[in-house]
């Protein structure tokens, strides 16, 4: 049987801090790690695909609760239903993403528009007539230009 991993050793692997490790444990992503006779904690090598799993989930967009539960959906295959699945929480994270990238598509065009007025200061933007800016909308209550 394999030794294990220490703490130092599968951070490094999984490109992680060590205290992430702990941080993981207590909200219950990591199992609590076997002890060496030293008192050194020993990781089991499944626990590398287990961070590089969470840590591939975080770049996608998913929260740490959100990949608890994914962690959780693959450890009970058994238990699977239509609402829990794979499928079912990466197709309603898609959504949420593309309506993100549709509120950063308007702040980047109110940006460029901006720009193109050349504002300088968004105070005195804010007083002109032809405000490029969202929140001028919003503070006087009536469209511009």
């Amino acid at each position: 049987m394999s030794p294990g991993l220490r703490s130092g050793e599968l951070a490094d692997a999984a490109g992680v801090n060590p205290q992430t490790l702990r941080y993981y444990e207590r909200r219950g992503l990591l199992t609590e790690p076997r002890r060496s006779p030293g008192g050194h904690r020993l990781y089991p090598r499944e626990a590398l695909t287990t961070l590089r799993v969470i840590k591939t989930a975080q770049r996608l967009g998913f929260t740490l609760d959100e990949v608890a539960d994914l962690v959780d959906l693959g450890t009970h295959r058994h238990s699977r239903r239509g609402d829990s699945s794979l499928q079912h929480r990466a197709s309603a994270k898609l959504t949420e993403i593309e309506a993100k990238i549709a509120d950063l598509q308007v702040i980047a065009a109110s940006l460029r528009t901006a720009l193109e007025a050349g504002c300088d200061d968004l105070a005195t933007c804010a007083t002109t007539d032809c405000c490029p800016l969202p929140f001028a909308d919003l503070v006087r209550g009536e469209p511009r230009c």
